[in-house]
């Protein structure tokens, strides 16, 4: 399809709504939402489509401050450390007019334990939810947890009659290809409702005109037509003709082309967010190389060798246009534990790297297949283009595989790749919240994202144990700790710290969130 076709594809899409209709949010990024299942999968743009209709307890507001969602205090007991106690709102309606009640967060809180649920580690410290009455729920956890509700931010609230009724109780098993009621309907409490979904094609949405925060938000948005546009050159040309007027994963080339059109702006903010590569290190032998019975990434100096062979300036000027901040951790400066110590350690040495591979044994390198997103983040594909390059210049030749999310990550959750890009996001703005999910030997309901098959039980149960350590002194002595492991073994190659650039029409209202995840009821239309 060539790129006019392809635009014009993209046009009549858009089209079910006159341009002239200043409430109707016409919004694209690169890629959609996996599933509209609430516990199903922890991704980015995933959440953030589910944010316009489901709701959490708390969420962040634009600034990344907590603000009261469908709970309206929260607080640990007073005669039990391990227990928070959460006063939820009352006179709370879901989309089909039933009531919001705490039998609902605890159902929603149930569910989200299940094995198929991507959301189990945020809340594995929790050992039981229990509504006391109608309106509060106590949390009790396996020892006090001074951050809980840090974990609880992207925790969506069903209703579990609606669930019961539409047999959706189990979570959707996404890496199998499960397709379940949850996945293309919705429920939720929140300030849009799902009006049609064609998945990778087009989602609409209506405001909710029950909503309970109708007088509390600007809530201006009357419509929102969300349209994924994986090709860079067509969302920007859907932006500068008008047929959408918010975009999202703005291409780096285009921000000044964008930003001087007449009635346009780019918004920046440094994102929450690392892009980073992981090595399958933890198998004895691995299937993506041309080493026979052996496996390269196993040797600590070949990951170290192979992290100083990626130019990240270069790759931040001539690739990211200056959009990008290189990182020496898989932390962002926004996350308790982050130093900038740690995040400058990660240096370019092409001549030591070619060292530290010959005395590994792989003086004549080695070829493997990096495995890379083509929809997820900020020109993805070009990255790992890049590194293919760099990676050769000490013998490591690299087979690049590029695909969309929805077939890359089930590579990584399933054990199936060697060498692949992921990015993090840290919502809790902590660094157990990383370790939970990339560090911890991977187990039924903790360390599901750690793809590099590092499993060490010292580590393990320091990690276990910062969620219920009150010591705030001890436990960033315990995150340092890790950290400086996680660095000296080289469990991740750290590229860059994302920049956000959302592009928007001057009518359209919205600061930019540095966790890249709009809240349409925030937004003002003009």
């Amino acid at each position: 399809m060539t790129k006019i076709t392809t635009l014009l594809a993209v046009s009549a899409l858009l089209s079910t709504t006159a341009l002239a209709n200043a409430e109707t949010l016409r919004w694209a990024r690169a890629g959609d939402a996996l599933t509209l299942d609430p516990h199903s999968q922890n991704e980015g743009p995933t959440h953030t489509i589910r944010h316009q209709m489901y709701e959490p307890l708390i969420i962040r507001d634009t600034t990344g401050a907590f603000e009261a969602a469908l709970a309206t205090d929260w607080a640990p007991s007073a005669d039990n450390p391990n227990v928070w106690v959460f006063n939820l709102r009352q006179g709370v309606k879901f989309h089909d007019g039933s009531d919001f009640t705490a039998e609902d967060v605890v159902f929603s809180f149930e569910r989200a334990k299940q094995p198929n649920s991507d959301m189990k580690e945020l809340i594995g410290s929790i050992k039981e939810v229990r509504a006391v009455d109608d309106y509060t729920v106590e949390m009790e956890t396996d020892g006090p947890n001074p951050i809980l509700t840090s974990n609880l931010t992207n925790l969506f609230i069903m209703d579990k009659g609606w669930t019961e009724a539409n047999n959706a109780v189990q979570v959707q098993d996404f890496e199998g290809g499960e397709i379940t009621f949850a996945t293309t309907n919705v429920n939720g409490t929140g300030p849009y409702k799902l009006v049609s979904r064609e998945q990778d094609v087009k989602t609409v949405m209506a405001r909710n005109e029950d909503y309970w925060g109708r007088d509390q938000f600007p809530l201006e948005v009357s419509e929102i037509i969300y349209t994924p546009i994986q090709n860079a050159a067509t969302r920007v040309a859907a932006m500068l003709s008008g047929e959408i007027n918010f975009l999202q994963d703005m291409p780096v080339q285009d921000l000044t082309r964008v930003n001087d059109a007449d009635g346009l702006m780019v918004k920046q903010a440094p994102q929450n967010r690392v892009i980073f590569f992981g090595m399958n290190q933890g198998a004895d032998d691995i299937e993506a190389d041309d080493v026979s019975g052996a496996n390269p990434l196993a040797d600590v100096k070949v990951r170290k060798a192979m992290s100083m062979a990626i130019n990240r300036d270069a790759i931040q000027k001539v690739v990211m246009r200056g959009q990008s901040q290189p990182a020496g951790m898989i932390a962002p400066p926004f996350v308790n534990g982050w130093t900038a110590e740690m995040d400058a350690e990660s240096s370019t040495d092409i001549e030591a790297a070619k060292a530290l591979m010959a005395e590994a044994g792989y003086a004549d390198g080695f070829s493997i297949r990096l495995d890379c997103p083509n929809d997820r983040y900020i020109n993805d594909e070009a990255i790992c283009q890049a590194a293919v390059g760099m990676l050769g210049g000490i013998g490591v030749k690299v087979n690049l595989d590029a695909k969309p999310k929805a077939q890359h990550f089930p590579l990584i959750t399933d054990g199936k790749t060697d060498f692949y890009m992921l990015g993090w996001g840290v919502p809790t703005y902590d660094s157990e919240y990383i370790f939970n999910f990339l560090v911890h030997g991977r187990e039924s309901d903790i360390g599901t994202w750690n793809g590099t098959g590092f499993d060490n039980d010292g580590i393990d149960a320091k990690i276990k144990s910062l969620a219920s350590n009150t010591d705030l002194e001890g436990r960033n002595a315990d995150i340092a700790a890790i950290w400086r492991v996680v660095q000296d073994e080289q469990l991740y190659i750290p590229i860059h710290h994302q920049v956000l650039n959302w592009g928007m029409a001057e009518g359209v209202g919205i600061d930019v969130d540095p966790e890249d995840q709009p809240k349409v009821k925030y937004f003002t239309m003009k």
